[in-house]
């Protein structure tokens, strides 16, 4: 990459063995259920999350609100945490497509929902409230920087879902981040789910992408979802051949960019003006706080950045002086101390 992106992971381009599987993939029509890359990408990653179908789909967005209205009706109600992506970032899609109504509960420091707070927000079966139908859970919890949730943490949530004959599905936009954290199978952190949506466009550096995994009854369901979302594609078997590349490799890079990341936020706290708490940087997201005191203000800073030494670094979304940096594949150790070292010109 020509300039050093840490805006997000999404940034992140096709590595050399992406475009070439894209080049030569066999492909079908995948709405009639003939793309065989993409077949080998929907059977693949099911079975790496220990789930038993899989439905290729164009965004996390479009993964999680396919989830979404095939768990859930018209007036019911989904709990959810309102700094979850799903509530924040999804353009108000539950309600907006499916009229679904989102129980937006805080999420705590570690990234989890209070276990109360979840059963306190299930509706008792009265004519007056909404039917709540569904759990979302987000792996790793992005909003508050990028923290891993536990498999111990998850079966919790199962068992209340299950007890009250709730689903349960996890945003798992950055969920093998968080198995690389945790030293855990990406099996165990999704256990309990009925659904669970993979982003393979992020960390993992393909294109275009998630999967979206379940029973295959539940797939069967949300394909027509996808279908009435305008996502069935064609011949994907051209994007699904990168995911595949993603899954198979760049699954087991991970921690280069979560050493990356704890490199950056480390340099950062001995930087004056800069407030980090270095006990939150656990996967590939650096959260850092530009201090009133600075000699420039945050939009001038990411300006200099930008301008003086081509590093894209911006404040995040809702806050004005808070900066989320996310290392990639295109991140790598020299880039870091660059960029470190125009980050102490630039508040000098």
């Amino acid at each position: 990459m020509k300039s050093i992106d840490f805006r997000s992971d999404t940034v992140s381009w096709p590595t050399p063995a992406m475009r070439e599987a894209m080049a030569n993939a066999p492909v079908g029509d995948d709405v009639y259920g003939e793309d065989p890359t993409v077949n080998e990408l929907e059977s693949e990653a099911a079975a790496m999350l220990g789930k038993e179908a899989g439905l290729f789909v164009a965004s996390g967005t479009q993964g999680n609100a396919t989830a979404v209205l095939t768990h859930c009706g018209r007036g019911e109600e989904l709990i959810v945490a309102r700094e979850a992506h799903i509530f924040r970032y999804e353009a108000g899609g539950s309600a907006a497509l499916g009229g679904i109504h989102p129980n937006g509960l805080t999420v705590r420091p570690d990234g989890t929902l209070d276990l109360d707070d979840i059963r306190q927000a299930i509706r008792s079966d009265n004519e007056h409230f909404p039917r709540t139908r569904l759990i979302c859970l987000e792996n790793t919890q992005g909003t508050i920087g990028g923290i891993p949730i536990t498999a111990e943490y998850t079966e919790q949530v199962g068992a209340i879902a299950r007890e009250h004959n709730l689903r349960l599905h996890i945003d798992g936009a950055r969920l093998f981040n968080a198995a690389t954290a945790l030293k855990t199978d990406v099996k165990a952190l999704v256990a309990p789910a009925d659904s669970i949506s993979i982003c393979l466009s992020k960390g993992l550096c393909a294109p275009v992408g998630s999967v979206l995994v379940g029973s295959k009854a539940f797939i069967k369901e949300a394909r027509r979802t996808r279908k009435l979302l305008g996502g069935g594609m064609r011949q994907a078997g051209i994007l699904a051949a990168a995911g595949l590349i993603a899954l198979r490799e760049m699954t087991k890079r991970l921690d280069e960019d979560h050493r990356h990341a704890c490199l950056l936020a480390e340099g950062l706290a001995q930087i004056p003006h800069i407030g980090i708490d270095l006990s939150k940087v656990q996967t590939n997201m650096v959260f850092f706080d530009l201090d009133p005191s600075a000699p420039i203000s945050p939009q001038a800073l990411s300006e200099r950045l930008k301008t003086d030494h081509n590093i894209l670094m911006g404040t995040y979304p809702g806050y004005t002086r808070r900066f989320r940096a996310v290392t990639h594949y295109w991140i790598r150790q020299e880039q870091v101390e660059a960029t470190l070292a125009a980050m102490k010109q630039s508040l000098n």
